[in-house]
C-alpha cells in the first residue's frame, strides 16, 4: 500500500474462526449489524461486491435522523480471509490483514489519514467500530 498520507492502523482480535470473521466482516446483513462508531449511530443500507474493481456502499446515518454519509469505494485485492485493500471515494487507501491464530482472529485495519480530523480522532473512531464489529461476532452464535 503506497500511499502520501501519513497512515493509522487499528486492530482487534476476535474469538471466532476465521470463516465467521470473514463472513460477518463482508456479507451486507452482517455489516449493517456493527458498521458504526457509536450507539447514536446504525448502517441501514450496505452493498458490497467484494471482486478486484469491485465497489462497496455503506450508509451511515445518526438515529436522531440529524446526519448521514455513503462510505463508498472501490476494492482494489482480495485474498479471502487473509486481506482486503480498497480506495475509498476519496482516493486515500485502506488495507485489512486478516490473521488467524488457533481460535482467533486478529483484524488489522492500516488507512490513510485524511487531513481534517485529528489523527487520534480518526484512530479513536475506526478503532470502534472495530470494537462493534468484535462484539457482534462474539455475541452471535
Amino acid at each position: 500500500m503506497k500511499s502520501k498520507n501519513p497512515t493509522i492502523t487499528v486492530q482487534t482480535t476476535v474469538k471466532a474462526d476465521i470463516n465467521k470473521v470473514w463472513d460477518f466482516w463482508t456479507k451486507p446483513d452482517h455489516i449493517k449489524n456493527w458498521n458504526f462508531a457509536t450507539d447514536e449511530w446504525y448502517c441501514p443500507k450496505a452493498e458490497n461486491d467484494l471482486i478486484p474493481n469491485g465497489k462497496f456502499s455503506w450508509r451511515m446515518e445518526a438515529k436522531d435522523g440529524s446526519m448521514g454519509f455513503d462510505f463508498t469505494g472501490d476494492y482494489e485485492k482480495i485474498i479471502e480471509k487473509e486481506l482486503i485493500t480498497y480506495k475509498m471515494s476519496d482516493g486515500r487507501l485502506v488495507k485489512i490483514d486478516f490473521s488467524e491464530n488457533g481460535n482467533e482472529v486478529t483484524v488489522s485495519e492500516t488507512f490513510d489519514a485524511e487531513g481534517t480530523n485529528s489523527d487520534e480522532q480518526q484512530r479513536a473512531g475506526w478503532q470502534a467500530i472495530l470494537g462493534n464489529f468484535k462484539k457482534y461476532v462474539e455475541s452471535e452464535k
